[in-house]
């Protein structure tokens, strides 16, 4: 069977639940299974993405015109730092 024929027969199944507590398990279900990404990301991660949003929000950015621009090769030698 595939997808929008499962989805039809659990829409026809549910159509026809008269137990609001079915209903209700179902949609903490659904909703439970619908999960943000934020949540896997690690402490460090979380950090660094509120860091860029802050800088983009007191003006510090840059175009990506001005990003994929051709960067000089500025290659350092042995013991250059």
């Amino acid at each position: 069977m595939d997808i929008q024929a499962s989805k039809l027969e659990l829409f026809k199944m549910i159509y026809n639940i008269e137990d609001q507590n079915i209903i209700d398990d179902l949609i903490k279900i659904v909703r439970n299974s619908q999960k943000d990404f934020w949540f896997d990301l690690s402490d460090s991660q979380k950090q660094e993405i509120k860091t860029g949003i802050t800088q983009l929000d007191s003006g510090q950015r840059i175009s990506l015109e001005d990003l994929l621009l051709p960067r000089p090769n500025h290659s350092l030698k042995k013991g250059e730092l």
